[in-house]
């Protein structure tokens, strides 16, 4: 009977470790869990503000242009309308709402694409930067 209480904190003394190592373990996934979560959307709002405000300076800057082409009549300016057009509607379908959209870089890319043929068109240098301090849009 005295052997068997010693055997039991030999086997609790031994088995110490992989105790602390799985509680260790669990205490570590459920922090790391939480800090990645709270990272995570902090990067996600980041992120979107700046796709956001990317894509409302796109939008900003086509129906200014829109607008002050609409009082030109001749082929030129139509074809700056059409393509200014293009760009407001492929605005207007961009997932804001959705950011699991699987094809959501492809349409932000082409929306880029077709900013850059609009403001080649209008003979407007297109640079814009986006910055965590501020966003700009210079032509």
């Amino acid at each position: 009977a005295a052997a068997s209480p010693g055997s039991d904190m030999f086997d609790e003394i031994v088995m110490a470790e992989d105790r602390f190592h799985g509680e260790g373990y669990q205490e570590g996934y459920a922090e790391g869990s939480h800090v990645g979560a709270v990272e995570g959307r902090r990067y996600g709002s980041l992120h979107g503000a700046k796709i956001g405000s990317e894509i409302g300076s796109y939008l900003g800057f086509a129906l200014t242009w829109q607008c002050l082409l609409r009082k030109c009549t001749d082929e030129k300016s139509s074809k700056k309308i059409r393509a200014l057009d293009s760009l407001i509607g492929m605005i207007q379908k961009f997932p804001y709402e959705d950011p699991t959209y699987d094809k959501l870089q492809e349409d932000l890319e082409k929306i880029r694409g077709k900013f850059k043929q609009v403001c080649s068109m209008l003979n407007i240098r297109s640079d814009f930067r986006v910055s965590t301090e501020r966003s700009s849009l210079t032509f």
